[in-house]
């Protein structure tokens, strides 16, 4: 086991215990106890006050002190939050009382004064000890964090986190949180009188254990595991023409980035959300720009460094077909025989032959609408401004259409979704390039197939696994697009099979 992890820093004033505060947010999540300790007016109240802002996003919520109450609850955009102040308990037995012991379980609770009821608190906590520093100023705060157990490995991220902020001349920066996507990564906006920059933190991390043939799951299905891809495929794109992020400051090692921030123009408007034709256009046109393009497989990163884009090949397709059956099905109360499962894989290893054998181009993976940012003043296919590229392969190029078309979390109108693939199909046709439009519709509806049966079972994954139920409401899309996809043709076989043996979402 391994023993605490401790840092210290110096306080200026208010600001900068809200700026190490939100530094802490980024790297907590549900369930992460946080205590803060110190004498009357040493600023406890101050910091639970500052995290409690940066989480909400709105810097004038009320949030009161819980010396009489002992506990505030609060519902944040990111996850629920409790804010305690055990100052006036006397009897361990009050805090079962009123529900804190033990804590609930998928909330973040920050404590005050946790020395008073030192048996409420589990092993695996960050206690921030505050101290007046009066030869620094009147508002001047020391603070000591320390993390035990588990959390040990958090403070240690915290401290090297102050440390690239520090370096890159960003410690003074107000913090402005940023909402989060499926992955471990999370992101901040930095606001400095020079502009705004994007803030990126993404921990090397697998996704899963070393269950697909000893791979985690994103090593087998091609996901980033650290920050080096996105840095390179930037780059990639940038020297391409394409509209990347630039790359201020990077620390390739422990993961964190600081780059150009797009703004936040969207693809999609109205509520619920709809496409921007216009804007969907212009994407369109960007991928088929892009498909036009003879394109690298190996990159530079560094000096003496490159990074060799992955091959998206029939078993990492495979890899990522088989959420279906470990995780959609059961959700949905069927245990997959050996022989469904056999027959399933069979099915699809023998289609995937044919993207297999198809001309390859990176393929972004994600390219759908949250990912996507209108960057009005720049020319051409410039406006389309893409942040998440980092999971990129190499594989066909109907596979990114396929994302921007039948995206999984907005309704993309059929109508639209025909326009757009005819408006690509043209401007390939026009490149003066070998391309053959009916081929590449036979594609189109194998990787929609592939991809939305994958996500059906991703879906029902970052529910099941993950605690993120909200993604469920996707399903019925996913599911009108896969309908979509298995009209075709070439899939007339699928498409028995899966109205024998798969049964649609819950509504």
């Amino acid at each position: 086991m391994t023993g605490p992890s401790t840092f210290a820093t110096a306080l200026a004033n208010e600001a900068a215990t809200a700026h190490l505060m939100a530094d802490l947010a980024l790297l907590i999540g549900p369930g992460d106890v946080i205590t803060f300790t110190g004498d009357l007016g040493a600023g406890k109240t101050a910091a639970a006050r500052a995290m409690i802002r940066y989480l909400a996003g709105d810097d004038t919520i009320e949030v009161p002190s819980p010396t009489f109450t002992l506990v505030q609850h609060y519902d944040l955009p990111p996850y629920p939050l409790l804010h305690a102040d055990f100052y006036r308990v006397s009897d361990p037995g009050e805090l079962e009382e009123i529900g804190l012991d033990p804590l609930p379980e998928g909330t973040v609770a920050l404590i005050e004064w946790p020395e008073r009821a030192p048996g409420a608190l589990p092993a695996d906590r960050i206690d921030i000890a505050f101290s007046h520093r009066p030869a620094l100023g009147s508002t001047a705060r020391a603070a000591e964090i320390t993390g035990y157990g588990k959390a040990a490995a958090q403070v240690a991220r915290l401290a090297a986190l102050r440390r690239f902020l520090d370096g890159a001349g960003y410690l003074d920066a107000k913090r402005q949180r940023m909402a989060g996507d499926a992955s471990t990564r999370s992101y901040a906006r930095l606001i400095r009188n020079d502009g705004t920059f994007i803030l990126m933190n993404a921990p090397k991390r697998p996704d899963g254990p070393a269950i697909y043939g000893g791979k985690s799951y994103s090593a087998a299905v091609h996901l980033a595991e650290d920050v080096k891809p996105f840095v390179a495929i930037a780059l990639g794109l940038r020297e391409h023409g394409f509209s990347a992020p630039a790359i201020h400051h990077a620390d390739l090692d422990t993961g964190f980035l600081i780059t150009e921030d797009f703004g936040g123009a969207g693809f999609v408007t109205g509520t619920p959300p709809a496409p921007i034709a216009e804007r969907y256009q212009a994407a369109t046109d960007m991928l088929a720009a892009l498909h036009c393009e003879t394109l690298p497989e190996t990159l530079p990163l560094a000096p003496q460094i490159t990074y060799a884009i992955p091959v998206f090949d029939t078993e990492a397709l495979l890899v990522e077909l088989g959420l279906m059956l470990e995780w959609y099905l059961p959700d949905r109360g069927i245990e997959p025989s050996s022989e469904l499962r056999a027959e399933f894989m069979t099915m699809w290893r023998e289609l995937l032959a044919k993207p297999a054998a198809a001309p390859k181009t990176w393929v972004l993976r994600d390219f759908h609408s949250p990912n996507l940012i209108w960057l009005d003043q720049r020319p051409n296919t410039g406006k389309v401004g893409i942040i998440d590229f980092q999971d990129a392969v190499l594989g066909p190029a109907a596979y990114d259409l396929v994302s921007l078309l039948q995206d999984a979390r907005v309704d993309v109108p059929e109508s639209l979704e025909l326009a757009m693939l005819t408006r690509y199909m043209k401007s390939r046709l026009g490149s003066g390039e070998a391309f053959d439009p009916a081929d590449f519709a036979e594609l189109y509806a194998i990787m929609s197939a592939q991809r939305n049966t994958r996500l059906l079972g991703t879906f029902a994954r970052l529910n099941r696994r993950d605690g993120k139920p909200q993604y469920l409401r996707h399903q019925p899309r996913i599911w009108t697009y896969l309908t979509r996809s298995l009209a075709h043709p070439t899939l007339s076989a699928f498409r028995t099979w899966y109205d024998t043996h798969v049964p649609p979402p819950a509504s």
